[in-house]
């Protein structure tokens, strides 16, 4: 008979925040899979748990995650968990549970801190609709290609960031999004956690030389409504501009212009080459 898939959530910071369900669930299973097991070990002898583990992260994720299928169906229950929070948000574990589902294996959950719904919990700002974007990447095309996809998204906007590279982070959003209110919150659940209310203009200038530590959630908010009297040709034109500045060619800055603003791509293409001239 077939065992059974546990995705377990552990602490983001605090652990007393170790829920009584997800340590009876790690004692109970045959082993666990750890994203860090130098990290999960800490966790496992502080609540007297045993359990034996093996390594699981993104970098051999498909090989053992055969592995831990083949495992499970013989019979064996096994949990998987993350350095912190939630598995699969933006943590290994998402490919593991795809492969369960293919293989009809049962997969449970043991819900636990999630930094991303702390965040926003704390934020100040909107919470009924929002958009979790994960961490940016560090390749310059496709930064610029998220970042500009998200220019006029109205839901209150999610992302994880490293420290040393926030100064970079909030100068791109600014350039992209304008000047709206930004919550920084860092180090959840732990001793200094802080949240700072600020707008991205006075945050890019403020966290420019990186004097910011810890583990860090950035909470924007949603691009604000734009009146259709307020939409000209003019607006639509700076709009391919600034996307010219920031390495599109004249003819995808028009399109793209043409796509968020209702105007026709020749008559904005027109107009960026009289700009030119």
């Amino acid at each position: 008979m077939s065992g059974r898939l546990f995705v377990v959530g552990t602490p983001i910071g605090n652990m007393s925040d170790f829920s009584p369900r997800a340590a009876e669930t790690l004692s109970a299973v045959d082993f666990i899979a750890a994203e860090d097991t130098r990290v999960t070990i800490k966790l496992l002898n502080k609540f007297n748990i045993d359990t034996p583990m093996v390594s699981y992260h993104k970098y051999n994720a498909k090989e053992r995650g055969e592995e831990i299928c083949e495992r499970i169906e013989k019979g064996e229950n096994c949990a998987v968990v993350s350095d912190a929070g939630m598995p699969c948000i933006s943590d290994p574990g998402e490919l593991l549970v795809k492969q369960c589902a293919e293989r009809g294996i049962p997969v449970c959950v043991v819900p636990g801190p999630t930094a991303m719904a702390s965040a926003i919990a704390i934020s100040g700002l909107a919470t009924n609709r929002f958009t979790f974007e994960g961490f940016l990447t560090v390749n310059k095309p496709g930064r610029r290609e998220h970042l500009l996809s998200l220019r006029n998204e109205k839901r209150t906007m999610i992302f994880y960031e490293a420290p040393h590279k926030l100064s970079r982070t909030l100068k791109d959003m600014y350039d992209n999004f304008g000047n709206r209110k930004i919550s920084i919150v860092r180090e959840l659940t732990k001793v200094h956690e802080e949240v700072i209310r600020t707008t991205l203009s006075e945050a890019a200038e403020n966290y420019s030389d990186l004097n910011i530590k810890g583990e860090i959630v950035l909470i924007i908010e949603g691009a604000p409504d734009i009146i259709n009297d307020e939409v000209t040709i003019d607006y639509a034109v700076s709009l391919a501009e600034k996307l010219i500045d920031d390495g599109m060619s004249l003819s995808d800055a028009a399109k793209e212009s043409a796509k968020l603003t209702g105007f026709k791509k020749g008559d904005i293409y027109k107009s960026l080459i009289l700009n030119k001239k």
